[in-house]
């Protein structure tokens, strides 16, 4: 299994034959704008996805739901649901890079007040181990205090590792913001710093709460540790990212008997950032099929009128 921490995409990329998409994808449920660890303003990147040929686009920042927030009213002809991705701390669960399980909220309401309560909680932990990784490098001899003299994250902004490792390569300390996660910040390297916050129970239970979708995000061993989905999805789990850009054709026909035999839902995306190609680019790789927007917007409703899911609907 690839490496899973923050970022960078190419981490969690499995070994083997690519899938050759049989047409353009028209749905993206996993992009990051600069409100947690992308790089692109919100209404870029709906704009550089609409033009990319996306119709249905879910924008899923790091425990933050500003860059949804912050679109404004247009004409464009793509939908854009609220999402928001978290990174849920999996502790005793063995062999988890990062120790970490990684929940996607798709059709989130963007006003539940307990999402966003429990949303600034995470934040904040996050701004914490920023800094504790900060003074971690001044310790190590890699200092990033002059680019981090600069910083003045936006309200409801979510502060990551990647921004670090952007600051490591601005200071001359790594090659690539990849360089600089492997190198430096990934778990067991110098730089590490462990996370603190919300569960997998936790943050399904939250995803649920305020209406959302849980989905597993990019978990290529789901066929390997299928009890381990089997006990999620009794949680609540609802959807697996089996349409994963990074996923070799093999693992995405092994995902995808995994969504099926347990009824979970296939969703997929770009997981877009910015760091080491163009929206258009990552566009390229993806495929997911058109069925899958029907299943969403299926389960989405039967969220929001509160019926208790059946096996057959989860």
């Amino acid at each position: 299994m690839a490496v899973e921490g923050d970022r960078p995409d190419a981490f969690r990329a499995t070994a083997g034959e690519r899938l050759v998409p049989p047409h353009p994808s028209h749905i993206d449920l996993h992009a990051h704008t600069d409100r947690s660890d992308g790089l692109l303003p919100p209404d870029r990147l709906v704009a550089e996805a609409t033009a990319s040929g996306i119709r249905l686009l879910a924008i899923t920042d790091h425990d933050t739901l500003a860059g949804f927030r912050d679109l404004a009213d247009d004409e464009s002809p793509t939908v854009v649901i609220p999402g928001v991705e978290i990174n849920s701390v999996a502790s005793g669960i063995a062999e988890l890079w990062e120790g970490e399980l990684h929940i996607l909220g798709l059709g989130v309401d963007p006003d539940d007040d307990a999402l966003e309560a429990a949303l600034v909680e995470q934040r904040a932990r996050r701004v914490e181990r920023f800094f504790r990784i900060v003074t971690r490098l001044r310790e190590l001899g890699l200092p990033i205090d002059d680019e981090v003299a600069g910083l003045a994250p936006s309200e409801g902004a979510s502060l990551g590792r990647p921004r670090i490792a952007r600051y490591l390569v601005a200071a001359g300390h790594a090659a690539s913001v990849d360089d600089a996660m492997q190198r430096i910040l990934a778990r067991g390297r110098p730089g590490y710093e462990p996370r603190v916050g919300m569960g997998p129970r936790a943050a399904i239970e939250t995803v649920r709460a305020a209406g959302g979708l849980p989905v597993l995000a990019h978990f290529a061993d789901a066929d390997r540790r299928r009890p381990l989905v089997e006990e999620l999805r009794e949680l609540g789990l609802a959807g697996i990212e089996v349409h994963y850009r990074h996923f070799s054709a093999a693992t995405i026909e092994a995902l995808s008997a995994v969504a099926r035999e347990l009824a979970l839902l296939p969703t997929g995306g770009t997981d877009y950032h910015g760091d080491l190609e163009t929206y258009a680019e990552a566009y390229a790789e993806l495929y997911v099929p058109d069925g899958v927007a029907e299943l969403l917007h299926s389960a989405l409703s039967r969220t929001a009128s509160r019926e208790s899911p059946t096996p057959a609907d989860r």
